[in-house]
């Protein structure tokens, strides 16, 4: 069995944190302790593999609208960022990568900004001379699009409308290029 960068790093951290005696050592099925009060711990868990995610609306940083329609029977790549979030700093040329070689095969991305305001998020995806579809987590968007717990968030929804992949934090480059596997 092949592990990926992401396997051995987290399980080289858990053991050196459990050597430590100040971490305790998780398993890949394992989480870590929950907080029980403040903003982080009200955000909702990532989708499961299987769910049904449905999507509204979603006015674009470019002005235009992005259309649910446009996603049926492709693959979406829901993508939670912040132009301040150093980690999207590092994943967000991966996505945009992603975005550029596979959109002609069917894939869609919709990137939405936590930045509050608008004009920030706006300036930083002009700066980086990014192209994917990005707009803001509105009130409104994120009444059916809530944000889960950590930044970036990754979730991707398959051709027939289910989550097929989710994960929270940063990403190696090779697993958003793996991500073209669901197309």
């Amino acid at each position: 069995m092949k592990l990926s960068r992401r396997d051995i790093l987290s399980t080289t951290v858990a053991a050196a944190g459990a050597a430590l005696g100040g971490l305790p050592a998780f398993s890949q099925a394992q989480q870590p302790p929950v907080a029980t009060s403040g903003e982080e711990a009200r955000a909702p868990t990532l989708p499961k593999p299987g769910t049904s995610l449905p999507l509204r609306p979603v006015t674009l940083l470019d002005g235009s609208t992005f259309n649910p329609a446009s996603a049926d029977g492709k693959v979406l790549v829901l993508y939670w960022w912040a132009s301040w979030c150093p980690f999207c700093a590092v994943q967000s040329p991966h996505i945009e990568a992603l975005w550029r070689k596979n959109r002609a095969r069917g894939l869609e991305v919709l990137a939405l900004s936590i930045d509050k305001r608008r004009e920030d998020a706006l300036a930083y995806i002009q700066k980086k001379g990014y192209t994917f579809p990005a707009g803001m987590l509105t009130a409104e968007v994120a009444t059916m699009l809530p944000k889960p717990k950590g930044l970036p968030v990754t979730v991707v929804r398959g051709r027939n409308g289910k989550v097929v992949f989710a994960e929270g934090g940063e990403m190696f480059p090779e697993d958003i290029e793996g991500l073209a596997k669901y197309l």
